[in-house]
């Protein structure tokens, strides 16, 4: 064999080599996976990896930063009207009454602290509640009567509604002792008219229990 092909054969042997490892099937690198979701990304997106969970909701789909009833908020009392029935509840709810009417109504009895936010902020938003626009100061004494009670004075507020709907409530709000009182009745025209005059005995008859 000549010189020239001693020096080939090695070049060839090469070039060989290399045209197989060019052809031969390479693994595809399979990219690293993130870490699973956790339970709250899953329920909220928005939040970034690694962000610490959020506290579950104490109040259960109840309105968030609504305080609940003060500490000795049992310190008003009242006498049922014949007929009606009482059933205590819990949280910001002292009571839900029953008159003994037919027809779709809800008496309750709420207990907040201080002034919660106003007598004109809270007849606004019970005015929003029935359908009706909001009013300034001057139209919140125009439309305030005024019931005498065994413990003061009850700002009382009769607001018919509008739209389709109609519903009817009939308010009473009172300050004793550092907390205010919510004595309401809402509901469709014909069993909260039927109620009225009860509801207003009721609310000539709060006075503090005795010893107190």
């Amino acid at each position: 064999m000549n010189l020239k092909a001693l020096l080939t054969l090695p070049l060839c042997a090469f070039l060989l080599g290399l045209g197989c490892k060019r052809d031969e099937p390479r693994p595809l690198a399979t990219p690293a996976m993130p870490s699973a979701l956790s339970a709250q990304q899953m329920l909220d997106p928005n939040l970034p990896a690694g962000h610490p969970p959020m506290p579950s909701d104490p109040h259960a789909g109840a309105m968030p930063g609504m305080p609940s009833a003060p500490a000795g908020a049992d310190t008003l009392a009242w006498e049922l009207p014949k007929g009606w029935t009482e059933a205590r509840a819990g949280g910001m709810r002292l009571a839900t009454l029953k008159p003994p009417v037919t027809g779709k109504i809800d008496v309750s009895v709420i207990v907040l602290p201080g002034t919660a936010g106003g007598e004109l902020s809270n007849v606004n938003r019970w005015r929003g509640q029935v359908g009706l626009q909001p009013i300034d100061e001057a139209g919140r004494m125009h439309t305030r009567k005024q019931v005498q009670s065994k413990v003061g004075i009850v700002s009382l507020y009769d607001l018919a509604g509008e739209g389709a709907d109609k519903q009817h409530m009939i308010a009473g709000l009172l300050f004793v002792d550092g907390k205010s009182w919510f004595v309401k009745m809402v509901g469709d025209e014909a069993p909260v008219v039927a109620a009225r005059a009860d509801f207003v005995k009721l609310l000539e008859s709060l006075h503090l229990p005795a010893g107190n």
